[in-house]
């Protein structure tokens, strides 16, 4: 397994592992919500390598992208010492430490940039997101009642 920075020619397939990610419920949009074009998504991908406090770093297995972390930081002073974290790993990847990798990537380049907060929101039925990210040494600072509307 490779982790890396993704680059503008990875956007389909980050894009594959989001849907993928996204049919599981767990994530800010719900399956099939969000429709995302390669071009689009690689340009955003370039933005965010523009920006000193964010970053989108991948897992490549056989050199097919497996995960994705997104590092979401902000450039005023008073907040640039903390940036915003999203993941997606495919659901055929899950359970072989990938998201521990990245996370470990993530940190490392996070001391590296001046980022010493780092963020996320899960779904209290996420088990398997929950265990990872306690493991990873999250702390649970409060619950956002009525913050997600899930449909089925």
């Amino acid at each position: 397994m490779q982790i890396r920075q993704a680059t503008g020619n990875d956007s389909e397939q980050i894009i594959a592992v989001m849907t993928n990610a996204e049919a599981s419920n767990f994530m800010l949009f719900g399956p099939g919500e969000r429709k995302l074009q390669p071009e689009q998504f690689a340009q955003y991908i370039d933005k965010v390598h523009d920006s000193h406090h964010s970053a989108l770093f991948v897992a490549e297995i056989d050199e097919k992208v497996v995960a994705y972390l997104i590092v979401q930081g902000n450039e005023p002073t008073r907040i640039a010492h903390r940036a915003y974290l999203v993941i997606g790993i495919h659901s055929d990847y899950r359970g072989r430490k990938i998201g521990t990798a990245l996370f470990k990537h993530v940190e490392n380049w996070a001391k590296e940039n001046g980022i010493h907060r780092l963020e996320l929101t899960v779904l209290e039925n996420n088990e398997a997101g929950i265990a990872l990210y306690k493991k990873m040494g999250f702390d649970i600072e409060g619950t956002k009642r009525d913050s997600f509307a899930i449909y089925q």
